[in-house]
């Protein structure tokens, strides 16, 4: 634990070095009025913090710089207290009478433009969707499309070619059919292909179906978190990265998008705000960035994740609290489209 001064010289340091991206001289710090102690004072509690290895000391005759440690410190203590975590401006998303892809970007674009920092949120997985409605269209004589939309806005299709020309009157029943026994299954549900079939069905009526089937089981197959980047550009072109180990994993994050997946996955794990600095993070690409996350969705389901990547000088309490409230209206969002199932 920190004396309150020693708290007052670390979050100084931090304060000032995410200003200016120099190392902090002790003389800019004793020359803080609200620390009212002499220079020495400040030089000697310099040196403990960096002891304690929240502050570290790049060359003999330059000033200090906060550490993966000292940032976390800060981070910690911001959390714990709320203080310093009042929004300077609102977040705006207009994410009513979106599709999921729309409130996705909108989510994105909005996120970077108000930190400056890459954006990425994770779509609601199919497999915590269920289908809303189904519908089968005959395109040509022997050519069937089927389309199911999903509780959350999605859609997806499928073609089926028979060898013979369809019957109408058996597109229309298929139809009403696949709606009555399967609207409001889950899409990861393993009775919903069970579900294509019943033993009442006509040899005729079960061939059709057979045709259909592989629409819902690709479903199940590729169900899996949709992954939506903003701000890319407006990051590197801000100068916020200018150290090549932090351009090189960035990089490899944007290649391999399983990568971020399985970041905002563990966002997913914990409550409230998910902070990850430096080398706190396990995935070798992040340990020279920073990351704010939180999950977002339904009052006891978590559906996806928000966040933002950037350097580990960035503003934490601007990422978290734009962060927290991107999640919070993406939450309404969701139960919306959930409520109109």
């Amino acid at each position: 634990m920190l004396t309150h001064r020693q708290e007052q010289i670390l979050c100084a340091v931090v304060d000032e070095y995410l200003r200016s991206g120099q190392p902090v001289a002790s003389k800019a710090i004793a020359a803080d009025p609200e620390l009212n102690c002499a220079p020495s004072t400040v030089r000697s509690e310099l040196a403990l913090l960096e002891e304690q290895g929240l502050l570290a000391h790049p060359h003999v005759s330059a000033g200090r710089i906060p550490t993966d440690a000292g940032h976390r410190y800060v981070v910690d203590r911001m959390l714990s207290s709320g203080h310093g975590l009042t929004p300077a401006r609102r977040l705006e998303l207009s994410l009513t009478k979106r599709e999921v892809d729309q409130a996705m970007r909108a989510t994105t674009e909005t996120l970077s433009q108000m930190t400056n920092l890459l954006a990425v949120v994770s779509a609601p997985s199919l497999t915590t969707a269920s289908i809303r409605h189904i519908e089968v269209l005959a395109l040509q004589p022997q050519v069937v499309m089927v389309v199911i939309i999903t509780s959350t806005g999605g859609v997806s299709k499928m073609f089926a070619t028979y060898e013979q020309p369809v019957d109408p009157g058996l597109v229309s029943w298929a139809g009403e059919y696949l709606n009555e026994r399967l609207v409001g299954l889950g899409l990861g549900a393993r009775m919903l292909l069970q579900r294509l079939v019943d033993s009442s069905l006509s040899a005729v009526e079960l061939a059709f179906l057979e045709r259909l089937a592989p629409a819902f089981g690709h479903l199940e197959v590729e169900a899996d978190d949709e992954l939506y980047v903003g701000g890319s550009a407006r990051l590197f072109a801000g100068g916020q990265i200018d150290d090549a180990a932090q351009l090189k994993g960035l990089v490899s994050l944007l290649e391999r998008r399983v990568l971020l997946l399985r970041v905002l996955r563990a966002a997913l794990d914990q409550s409230g705000i998910y902070v990850r600095i430096g080398h706190e993070n396990e995935i070798p690409a992040l340990r020279s960035l920073a990351l704010v996350a939180t999950g977002y969705g339904m009052a006891r389901r978590k559906l996806g994740a928000v966040s933002v990547i950037g350097p580990v000088r960035m503003d934490y309490a601007g990422a978290i609290v734009t962060v927290r409230e991107a999640a919070h209206q993406l939450s309404r969002y969701v139960e919306d489209a959930y409520a109109e199932t």
